[in-house]
């Protein structure tokens, strides 16, 4: 388990956001399938609902991830980047 810090510089939903796509790089999180749920998130990191979002958002932003509306988010295959 990787943990944060939650009173480093580095805001928490960058730093979950930042576990989670060493997760996808190194092929613990697979293509097409979920991340984690805000749920699980939650549990792991000790987060707010809100932080697990924004940090799902910042992959998706940033190309590591997909939105299926009303299903969640998945990680994105390389050749979709």
């Amino acid at each position: 388990m990787t943990t944060i810090d939650p009173e480093g510089e580095t805001p928490l939903y960058r730093q979950v956001a930042e576990i989670l796509r060493r997760r996808i790089a190194s092929g613990e999180l697979l293509p097409g399938r979920p991340l984690p749920s805000e749920q699980a998130l939650r549990q792991e990191f000790g987060i707010s609902r809100g932080t697990a979002r924004h940090a799902a958002a910042l992959l998706v932003e940033a190309g590591w991830a997909r939105t299926s509306p009303g299903r969640g988010h998945f990680v994105i295959r390389p050749d979709e980047r």
